[in-house]
């Protein structure tokens, strides 16, 4: 019965944390507004405006240091972008290779 009981809560953890934004840290923040604007850039003008009005939010709800929420936005921006926001933040952008 107690192993039962430790494999619920091991599972019932696990699907907490993989419900959670994965990227939702202190460098989505600093990071993501920059990529997410240098994709917005080649976006035909109706998707870039919907992409900069969640990344603007995000970056407001950094400032608020609510970055699970801004998480969520920049994902949000990802999506209307075409892609999901770790694979933003998994690649390097030319501007910020520089």
């Amino acid at each position: 019965m107690g192993a039962m009981k430790f494999s619920l809560a091991a599972l019932v953890a696990a699907v907490a944390f993989a419900g959670a934004p994965a990227a939702a840290n202190a460098d989505t923040c600093a990071v993501a507004p920059a990529k997410l604007r240098a994709l917005a850039a080649s976006a035909d003008t109706s998707t870039a405006r919907k992409a900069e009005r969640n990344i603007a939010t995000g970056e407001a709800l950094c400032e608020a240091r609510n970055r699970a929420e801004a998480a969520k936005k920049f994902n949000l921006a990802a999506r209307a972008l075409g892609t999901e926001l770790a694979a933003v933040l998994a690649t390097e952008t030319t501007a910020l290779a520089q």
